[in-house]
């Protein structure tokens, strides 16, 4: 296969790799573009691409926007794409976008899963959904069927991959890379960029695979506060996944968990956005006959509305991690009393 048709098949199949390769052109004007690995699908073989941008000191605070772990959520690379252009856009002329890069580490991982989103799956080429391919059981018996993962067969969705095996070469791309930029900073952020839970934009965070409370509830809370704040009229419904339904395998929970043994004295934030998806097939149900459909919007208007939609969020997480110690320090927490607050809001109690 020459390269002319590549590229066609590509334009065809999977335009947001194209777009990924022409940008990591002007990236590395930037910063640094690393192709993490490649998979392969048939004849081709589909990179895998990070971008990073700013101060490398691991003393200073990173964050990750991640997108393309299921292959037919398209909308969560392409809210990653925007934001990557928009950021590039900015470093050609804004002193202030440079001065924020200059203490704190912005990275992208915009396509985990080329190989799904090329053949048009949830999961990838190995019928493997990433997301429940870690190897971490629940604590109690996933409440829906088959969501929660199962290792009945690879035919259905869901499916977590043989008992024993090894995980994934996707998803061990992705915890290479979570360990290799996230784990030795002081603070770090990670957005996982999702869709296709029911008509409201949630904001996940773990756990996944327990209802106990998430470790760090306190920062969730004060996070959450600083977004209220920040953007007033945002949409956003912040809680821990588990809370909707319980999970085996999930990837963050497992990051989570290691890097918390690892490095106890740092904080890492895992959240997702859960995009809404129900809302754009309610508003064009045809849409809903298309497995593209019932994860994306399909109209052109309704694709660049969501694309503006979560700039702001992702601008506003940014900005969050570069001055973290303004509203992430222990001892400002304890004095706002954000772990009550999370506690009784999340999980129904009064106390610790």
């Amino acid at each position: 296969m020459n390269e002319y048709e590549r590229k066609e098949r590509l334009r065809r199949r999977l335009p947001e790799l194209l777009e990924l390769e022409e940008l990591s052109v002007t990236s590395r004007l930037y910063g640094d573009v690393t192709i993490e690995d490649q998979v392969c699908c048939g004849e081709l073989k589909l990179p895998i691409y990070s971008f990073g941008f700013g101060a490398k000191d691991s003393h200073y605070p990173r964050i990750a926007f991640v997108g393309g772990v299921h292959g037919l959520e398209r909308i969560g690379t392409n809210v990653a794409i925007a934001f990557l252009k928009a950021i590039l856009g900015l470093m050609q002329w804004d002193a202030a976008t440079r001065h924020l890069l200059a203490r704190c580490r912005l990275l992208f991982l915009p396509l985990v899963n080329p190989g799904g989103m090329y053949a048009r799956s949830r999961a990838n080429p190995h019928g493997v959904d990433l997301m429940r391919n870690a190897p971490l059981e629940a604590e109690t018996r996933p409440n829906v069927l088959l969501v929660g993962g199962q290792r009945l067969s690879s035919v259905l969705p869901w499916y977590r991959g043989r008992p024993g095996a090894a995980m994934e070469r996707e998803a061990r791309v992705l915890a290479t890379f979570v360990r290799r930029e996230l784990f030795s900073a002081p603070f770090s952020l990670a957005l996982d960029l999702h869709s296709g839970f029911g008509m409201v934009d949630r904001l996940w965070f773990p756990f996944a695979y327990t209802r106990r409370p998430f470790d760090h509830i306190d920062a969730m809370s004060a996070l959450r506060t600083r977004l209220t704040a920040s953007l007033p009229h945002h949409v956003y419904v912040m809680e821990p996944q588990a809370q909707q339904y319980v999970t085996h395998g999930d990837l963050w929970d497992w990051l989570f968990l290691e890097h918390r043994q690892e490095q106890p004295t740092r904080r890492m934030l895992p959240l997702t956005l859960e995009m809404g998806s129900w809302l754009w097939v309610k508003k064009n149900p045809w849409q809903a006959f298309s497995s593209l459909g019932v994860f994306n919007p399909i109209l052109p208007h309704r694709l660049q509305r969501t694309l503006r939609r979560h700039t702001a969020l992702l601008d506003f997480l940014l900005r969050a991690t570069a001055a973290y110690e303004a509203w992430a320090d222990p001892d400002r927490m304890v004095a706002e009393g954000h772990k009550e607050r999370a506690l009784a809001l999340w999980y129904g109690a009064k106390n610790n």
